[in-house]
């Protein structure tokens, strides 16, 4: 198994007017848990618990130093309905590395400046239907 590091990571997010843009440069922290839903299916005589499969769901967690550039991409989506498309590459983008792709909400976005340190931001996305699974 080849293991990788954080740096080589790629996030990209659709800006205000729809484009796709490389915001790698301002995130130094991605978190992306996926969650399946589980629905209890035990009936008497059992002597464990049974479940079926119910449904996915899945958040993004974006942090970084706070930049100007990059608050123009995110603030104009704050509190939109329209969906953006996001590529997330935990590997980088190069060909055959895995891409994970789909469709996201902003839910959260927090501009922090405390006085003796950079001024960063946190962003939450929930992402919205499938999750597509390719390469680069």
């Amino acid at each position: 198994m080849a293991f990788v590091h954080g740096k080589a990571s790629v996030f990209k997010l659709d800006d205000s007017s729809g484009s796709l843009t490389d915001i790698s440069a301002y995130v130094n922290e991605a978190s992306f848990p996926r969650s399946i839903e589980t629905a209890e299916t035990t009936v008497f005589g059992n002597n464990a618990k049974t479940y079926i499969v119910g449904l996915t769901d899945a958040t993004i967690s974006l942090s970084g130093p706070w930049d100007s550039t990059f608050d123009g991409y995110v603030a104009p989506s704050v509190g939109s309905s329209t969906t953006l498309t996001f590529n997330y590459g935990p590997a980088g983008s190069t060909a055959s590395y895995v891409k994970l792709t789909g469709e996201t909400i902003i839910t959260s976005y927090e501009v922090s400046g405390p006085v003796g340190d950079v001024v960063t931001y946190s962003l939450e996305l929930q992402v919205t239907g499938a999750i597509t699974r390719t390469t680069w």
